[in-house]
């Protein structure tokens, strides 16, 4: 495969998240590469994260406009310009009326027409609920295409990932330091439960845009361990991401099965 060019032109990958943040932590090497080489890369947020941590005791809809400035900001530094912020109740997704979540994401399938569509896993990477729900809604969606749907992934995390960035960037903390990792303070949760992955990518330099992507979202990270680490500690600490191929969608070869054997200094154009 080639380090450079837009040899992806011609495809169509749609992210589905439960908050901003979501995208950089989960998927920002994928997103970032598609988006390089010339796919058209589309996300849709299904909250705007106004239950999240606040470094200054914003109330829950300042809060949330910050956060939907930060998504714009991360988007941004992934090379994202689709983006759909929905204000679905945050940390309520799993009790919204049954079938309004799949209901928003058939919407984005029919709006993006993607080849792939990227999503959480069963274990919403560390069992968060909003993440689960919005495993539910868009596995419902895509089976609900039949013969129509699009490709379907789950990204989860490599297990010890976390734990990893947490050991390299705990020398540089100080005391008054954020240890928590997106608000999770077990490091290991992440990944813990993952099931197999079938797709392994190895993102090289694109994993140092998922950091700035991260380090975007100030609210969630800012004093923290994201904030220790170097652009090469990305790379060998971030540049790994998983994905499961679903059993529902379609099943033929999907066009970022191609992207799964890198050089490790893969460059950014």
């Amino acid at each position: 495969m080639s380090d450079g060019g837009r040899e992806l032109e011609g495809h169509a990958l749609l992210a589905v998240f439960a908050h901003p943040d979501d995208e950089s932590l989960a998927s920002g090497g994928l997103l970032s590469w598609c988006a390089a080489r010339g796919a058209r890369v589309s996300l849709l947020c299904l909250s705007r994260g106004e239950a999240g941590q606040s470094l200054d005791g914003q109330s829950p809809a300042s809060l949330g406009d910050i956060r939907a400035a930060e998504l714009r900001d991360a988007a941004a530094a992934l090379g994202l310009t689709d983006v759909v912020l929905l204000g679905r109740p945050d940390g309520m997704l799993p009790w919204l009326d049954a079938g309004v979540l799949a209901s928003d994401v058939h919407e984005a399938i029919s709006a993006a027409r993607p080849d792939v569509v990227v999503t959480f896993g069963e274990d919403g990477l560390y069992w968060h609920p909003d993440h689960i729900a919005a495993y539910e809604a868009t596995r419902a969606a895509v089976a609900a295409l039949g013969p129509a749907a699009p490709a379907l992934f789950y990204v989860t995390m490599p297990p010890g990932q976390m734990e990893a960035v947490l050991a390299t960037a705990a020398p540089r903390l100080t005391p008054s330091s954020r240890r928590d990792l997106l608000g999770i303070k077990d490091a290991a949760a992440f990944g813990a439960a993952a099931q197999p992955p079938t797709l392994v990518l190895h993102t090289g330099a694109f994993a140092a845009r998922k950091l700035a992507a991260l380090r975007c979202h100030r609210t969630q990270v800012a004093g923290g361990p994201f904030d220790q680490l170097s652009a090469p500690e990305a790379v060998a600490l971030l540049g790994v991401e998983h994905y499961r191929r679903a059993e529902v969608g379609a099943q033929g070869p999907a066009f970022i099965e191609r992207l799964a054997a890198p050089s490790p200094s893969l460059e950014i154009p």
